[in-house]
């Protein structure tokens, strides 16, 4: 296993490589793995070498062993722009168009882009401790990543309406029954989801991407459209003074 790093590099994004596949490890425990636009810089950066890297066939997300993401750190949001140059915009972008297969193992919470960010993965396996939500109605904004679309492409209208306008989280099982995972594993969930993207990245990858851009042509257009509306609307949100309230209620009451 070989450690790669970036010019913009943070220590709490960390990216190896190993036979084929290339894992982002989202390293922050102390904040609960939460997201600075410094790690969506390094996640992205990751993304695009491993997009550009014929070495690379397979792309692997993991949290740590008690926590997934919880999503952004709001202080650090707060303090910067929203745009289409910013950092989480960035990511997002490439992100849901990377032409290489995704992975991702989910353990403990996995909140705001770290459930809508697995929308855009091909296999998602999760232990029995993980957590889903995407409370973006509670602190006053809309739907990101084109979560709009997929979630409820995926689950259905009423159930992704429980998730996204009620903010509900939902566990394993709940994720294992409308799809959003492959499987609840009861062993150390991101050995077996390297495993199986080892196994993924063994195939003639001319034949995985081909099928894989088959499955997701249909949608694409959609897609991109839901990430412009999305955009539009989180911006004009996120200056709305419900949204300022709910952001300051939120970090008082850390």
């Amino acid at each position: 296993m070989t450690q790669i790093n970036f010019s913009s590099s943070s220590p709490e994004i960390v990216v190896n490589y190993d036979k084929a596949v290339l894992t982002i490890a989202i390293e922050r425990p102390s904040k609960l793995n939460a997201l600075t636009s410094a790690m969506y810089t390094a996640m992205n950066e990751a993304l695009l070498y491993a997009k550009n890297a014929s070495e690379v066939s397979v792309v692997l997300f993991q949290g740590g062993e008690n926590c997934f993401t919880a999503g952004n750190d709001l202080a650090d949001f707060l303090e910067g722009t929203f745009d289409q140059n910013s950092p989480v915009v960035q990511f997002i972008k490439t992100l849901s168009f990377f032409d290489k297969p995704l992975v991702a193992a989910v353990s403990g919470a996995a909140v705001g882009v770290g459930t809508t960010l697995l929308m855009h993965c091909d296999l998602v396996y999760a232990d029995s401790s993980a957590k889903f939500s995407v409370p973006f109605s509670k602190l006053g904004l809309c739907a990101e990543a084109a979560s709009s679309l997929l979630i409820p492409a995926q689950v259905g209208y009423h159930k992704a309406a429980q998730w996204l306008l009620l903010g509900e989280s939902f566990g394993a099982q709940e994720a294992l029954q409308f799809g959003v995972i492959n499987e609840i594993v009861s062993e150390d969930v991101r050995a077996y989801a390297k495993s199986k993207a080892s196994k993924l990245a063994s195939f003639p990858q001319g034949g995985v991407i081909a099928t894989r851009r088959l499955m997701k042509q249909s949608m694409a257009q959609a897609v991109s459209d839901s990430l412009s509306l999305e955009m539009q609307q989180f911006a004009r949100l996120l200056n709305a003074e419900e949204a300022k309230n709910a952001f300051r209620a939120f970090l008082n009451r850390e």
